[in-house]
């Protein structure tokens, strides 16, 4: 029989084990000295991310080479305040796909409209500029996160806009038109929940300076590597769910017909971003928690790390070799989040995490 100091021992040790577990699944790969916002890698395995615009960046998009930041794809669009005629504003979502990078800038910081904007890094040069003006994006849209099928040729946009009016984005690359959907859907719209995280409640000043606590609808958004079903939920929400894109890229479904082709997935906590892999494992950010966790394919959730660092875990992208990459960028400690006072301070970070399986380079 095991005395108390023994079982004492034997519980530190079994702590110990479990705590240096969920600190194996991730490593620190980068610190940075500004907030990162999403993460993308292309094929041939450049680091492209964009810095939050909560933050207050130089330049909003940057390549991350040889433990420096260099404004993406050059100084004079990455710079905000660059007088080019396609400067980049305020850009947060950020996904590679066949030699191009694509750019999601929702246009708050200078007021301009949002746009989707592809750099083809092969040829080094604009392929693609799409406009998203009202109503496709409402004056309070905030064009956050999105995912690009290459099989039906569009890309879907995550927008939370004021939270009762948040909703898709369903972009048609070979036409330029862009459609909003599911706006309002019980899908998309957030759910009474807070985000605590180290035991503070995220609060934003209205405009009459007033603290509230925002309550964020539609953000995290992925597919499937077949390019067969859409992943999304709202941000603050305790539910994922899912639609076809076959049924996302067809026209003729009216707002009510659609709608009833969303099916919850399952549970989740508040995230931020998310990806998948080749096993349709979904992997994102437990914010209140700072840590990362999985949705497997038995659509049950459970936590592959945790640790101060993992502090706003923001945006997962895989590499070519099959790794998976994210940022964590405590925006909770931002001005905006954090009731008008700056708290986080440099570094920011690059991590790797350990995936239980490979995924697509880009997403």
């Amino acid at each position: 029989m095991k005395t108390l100091p023994q079982l004492t021992a034997l519980c530190f040790l079994l702590l110990f084990a479990i705590g240096a577990n969920a600190q194996s699944n991730f490593e620190i790969i980068g610190e940075l000295d500004s907030g990162p916002g999403n993460v993308t890698i292309t094929e041939d395995s450049r680091i492209i991310m964009s810095l939050h615009q909560f933050y207050q960046p130089k330049y909003t998009v940057v390549e991350y080479k040889n433990n420096v930041l260099t404004p993406f794809p050059n100084k004079e669009l990455a710079d905000v305040d660059s007088k080019a005629a396609m400067k980049l504003d305020s850009v947060l979502g950020i996904r590679s796909a066949n030699g191009v990078v694509w750019m999601l800038d929702n246009g708050m910081r200078s007021g301009i409209t949002p746009k989707l904007v592809g750099w083809d890094i092969k040829a080094d040069k604009l392929h693609q500029i799409i406009m998203l003006p009202p109503p496709v994006a409402p004056k309070d849209a905030f064009v956050n996160d999105f995912a690009v099928d290459t099989r039906h040729d569009h890309i879907f946009i995550s927008d939370p806009a004021g939270g009762a009016n948040a909703g898709l984005i369903v972009v048609n690359l070979n036409t330029g038109k862009a459609r909003r959907v599911l706006e309002g859907h019980s899908s998309v719209i957030p759910e009474n929940v807070d985000l605590i995280i180290d035991k503070v409640t995220i609060q934003v000043k209205d405009k009459s300076g007033k603290p509230n606590r925002p309550h964020i609808g539609v953000n995290p958004i992925t597919e499937d590597l077949k390019n067969e079903w859409v992943y999304f939920g709202p941000m603050h929400g305790l539910s994922l769910y899912r639609i076809k894109a076959d049924d996302l890229v067809n026209e003729s479904f009216d707002s009510k017909s659609l709608a009833s082709r969303v099916e919850r997935y399952s549970n989740k906590p508040i995230s931020d971003g998310i990806t998948i892999d080749k096993d349709n494992n979904i992997y994102l950010g437990e914010l209140a928690e700072n840590a990362i966790g999985v949705i497997s394919a038995d659509r049950k959730y459970k936590r592959l790390a945790q640790s101060p660092e993992l502090s706003w875990v923001d945006s997962f992208c895989f590499g070519p070799a099959g790794q998976l990459y994210g940022v964590a960028n405590r925006l909770h400690q931002s001005a905006t989040l954090n009731g008008g006072v700056l708290k986080a301070k440099p570094p920011y970070y690059l991590i790797k995490v350990n995936a239980l399986a490979a995924g697509l380079p880009g997403r």
